[in-house]
């Protein structure tokens, strides 16, 4: 797992993802999450596992995407469980996480919807 900044708050965790996808850094996003976590990407699909999101991290990354803060939804905290939410800036539905506090008290992604549309009609 990377070395670098962890996330103490569940709040971080979203302001490290921008910081280490727009740098490139594929293996500092997957150390966001948890060794088994569910990423549901690509749309209609999940990603599990740390190694399995590093690997989409990295070709994801390898176009440069740039990523943008969004301000974050209230966060839900209960015990050593958080839910995290952000309203994308083109206003198609929501971005959410469930995050869990490790023992060294960090929080790391379990689950993670980062793209849901909410069905029409």
């Amino acid at each position: 797992m990377a070395d670098c900044e962890k996330a103490m708050r569940p709040e971080d965790i979203t302001r490290l993802f921008v910081e280490r996808s727009n740098a490139g850094d594929a293996a500092g996003v997957a150390a966001l999450y948890e060794e088994n976590a569910v990423m549901a990407y690509p749309p209609g699909q999940q990603t599990v596992g740390r190694e399995a999101i590093r690997a989409l991290w990295e070709k994801v990354l390898a176009n440069r995407p740039r990523f943008e803060p969004e301000p974050p939804l209230p966060t839900l905290v209960s015990g050593d469980i958080a839910l995290t939410a952000t309203p994308p800036k083109d206003g198609s539905g929501a971005r959410a996480q469930v995050v869990r506090r490790q023992p060294d008290g960090s929080w790391l992604r379990v689950l993670d919807q980062p793209e849901f549309v909410p069905p029409t009609g």
